[in-house]
């Protein structure tokens, strides 16, 4: 990987979220980021690196800033205010990046105001994905299962709203940090997902984007000090994460988890993980990521896949849909009953959830319908719901998995 490749996945969203500090518009940080990027391909092999290559893409990205007020000021009064505010001696002073290196939470702060309560809460959680997640609108789209001109639409008009209804760029006031909080929590655990699993690319996890879901999730944890769901989140993240080095085998193909090699995860992680969800419970206020918190645990503290307790995790999961009754969450129950009280009584909640229209086009619908239909022998049916999770699925590790399920299926026997 290359410097700016680096560049782009470890502080792109540091800088956006500084210059729309500074600027107060997503789309003039956004295309000054890009100019000053341009900018570093054109210069760099020039010049050599800068000493600093993140602080000066944002001092080039400043200036971008003030050269597109300028430009606007006959149309806009305020350019002229912005101009100064961003050539005061001060900036020239000092580390162009001392605005949020000296303030670690610059991006927290551009997730609440991305979750002001004035937008609709998916309008919340897409533009803080594409803002501070630095996730491509196809991208978002495939999370949330609409088209991807549908979510283009979403995040122009949430932009826009926020410019027009003058919503402040920072963390609101104490009381009124819970309004927003199921929407930040959201985005967080969104952008955790999209590290996890990728859903394009040539690889299965973007570590960068897991890590940093992470740190949020602990600067979040300590900004709302006793709200269970927070810790919950951040709980749930850990857990997670701690197979991470087991889900890839040595030729970069995905291993489900009844497969993976147990003694890879990450031990310290777990329990990291084990004692904050731990504190959370006690608080006994269970919302919807304790009780996923409460699902990755069972999984992490059974030795082996046949010591998975599927009881327990079906249980919780029927306490899941209760709280959070979404397509997704009712598919995951389904799978956990397969696994606890048989294959058929899963498979038929499956093909009941079959019948809505957002998990018709969701590949793990497929996906797991295919698995349990492979279980109970019916090749035929389960090869043609793995073509069907195929020709959803965009991310080239998840792809070969697929494919390699479907090859071992062979050319058995059709289904009765």
């Amino acid at each position: 990987m290359n410097t700016l490749d680096r560049l782009v996945r470890d502080d792109a969203a540091r800088i956006v979220a500084a210059l729309i500090r500074r600027c107060g518009s997503f789309d003039l940080a956004e295309d000054a980021l890009q100019e000053a990027l341009m900018a570093a391909v054109a210069t760099w092999p020039a010049t050599g690196l800068p000493a600093s290559p993140a602080a000066w893409v944002m001092a080039v990205a400043q200036r971008k800033l003030i050269d597109a007020a300028r430009r606007t000021r006959t149309r806009d009064d305020a350019a002229g205010a912005l101009a100064y505010e961003l050539s005061r001696p001060s900036s020239d002073d000092a580390d162009p990046l001392d605005a949020w290196a000296t303030c670690p939470d610059e991006r927290l702060r551009l997730i609440f105001t991305c979750c002001h309560p004035a937008l609709n809460l998916e309008a919340r959680i897409a533009l803080t994905l594409r803002t501070v997640g630095r996730l491509g609108t196809a991208e978002i789209a495939r999370a949330f299962l609409v088209p991807e001109s549908t979510l283009a639409q979403r995040l122009t008009r949430a932009k826009n709203k926020i410019r027009d209804a003058g919503i402040p760029y920072d963390v609101p006031p104490p009381d009124m940090l819970h309004e927003r909080l199921d929407a930040v929590l959201a985005v967080i655990y969104l952008v955790f997902n999209e590290g996890y699993g990728a859903t394009t690319g040539e690889e299965l996890v973007r570590e960068d984007l897991a890590v940093e879901a992470i740190a949020l999730g602990r600067m979040l944890d300590e900004l709302l000090a006793g709200e269970p769901e927070a810790g919950g989140l951040l709980a749930l993240m850990l857990l997670q994460h701690a197979r991470r080095r087991a889900r890839i085998d040595d030729r970069g193909g995905l291993v489900p988890l009844e497969d993976q090699d147990r003694r890879l995860w990450d031990r310290a992680e777990i329990e990291q993980g084990l004692r904050r969800l731990d504190r959370a419970l006690a608080i006994k206020r269970p919302g919807p990521y304790q009780l996923q918190a409460a699902i990755a645990a069972t999984h992490a503290q059974a030795a082996t896949a046949a010591d998975t307790d599927w009881r327990e995790i079906a249980a919780l999961y029927g306490q899941l849909v209760r709280l959070t009754p979404t397509p997704v969450v009712a598919l995951n129950h389904a799978v956990a009953v397969a696994m606890s009280e048989g294959l058929e009584a899963g498979l038929e909640r499956i093909d009941r959830l079959g019948a809505l229209e957002p998990l018709a086009g969701y590949r793990l619908f497929h996906a797991a319908r295919a698995e349990i239909l492979r279980r109970l022998g019916r090749t035929a049916c389960a090869r043609d719901a793995y073509e069907r999770a195929l020709a959803l699925t965009t991310n080239r590790v998840e792809q070969a998995y697929v494919r390699r399920r479907i090859d071992a299926l062979g050319a058995g026997p059709s289904d009765p």
